[in-house]
């Protein structure tokens, strides 16, 4: 669930090119990157292009359950989105949509950005669901910052980040 009492930034800016703008119901845009197989593939363990509306019931079901964002990034000052991030404890799904800009350490500045948020709003633990085991730069990402696997699943593992123990 959204975190209760706890208002959601319009945007965080994360340094001079890069920010997060909270969710405001568009995302027609995003429909192109769940349309790449190795999005959907490395998102959802299968290869099948999202439709119109799995994308609307994604964006619903994240925005109901946490902090949704875009990821946008700034080109001669405009910013344009380039993926995807939902916050909350139970789990941290993000989608550098835009292939151009992945491996990039976009993804390393988003995630410690919201393990900082994390910290302020105190909770103690955040969890990753799962990343697929062929999903090597997301396990990169996640151990990189401190997160430890703590449980296998059908495809991969579920991580955990005990928040005390960072310092970022």
């Amino acid at each position: 669930m959204p975190i209760s009492g706890v208002n959601q930034p319009l945007v965080i800016q994360i340094d001079e090119n890069l920010r997060l703008r909270r969710y405001d119901g568009n995302h027609e845009f995003a429909f192109e990157w769940y349309q790449d197989i190795e999005t959907i593939k490395l998102v959802d363990g299968v290869e099948e292009p999202y439709s119109i509306e799995q994308l609307f019931r994604m964006y619903s079901y994240l925005n109901d359950h946490g902090e949704l964002y875009f990821i946008e990034f700034c080109d001669s000052g405009k910013y344009f989105p380039i993926g995807d991030v939902t916050f909350w404890k139970d789990d941290l799904p993000i989608v550098i949509g835009d292939s151009r800009f992945r491996g990039k350490g976009i993804g390393k500045k988003v995630v410690a950005t919201l393990i900082d948020r994390g910290k302020e709003l105190g909770y103690s633990e955040l969890y990753v669901g799962e990343i697929y085991s062929y999903n090597i730069g997301s396990i990169k990402l996640f151990e990189s910052l401190g997160f430890k696997p703590y449980k296998n699943t059908e495809k991969g593992k579920s991580y955990k980040l005990v928040l005390k123990d960072i310092k970022i």
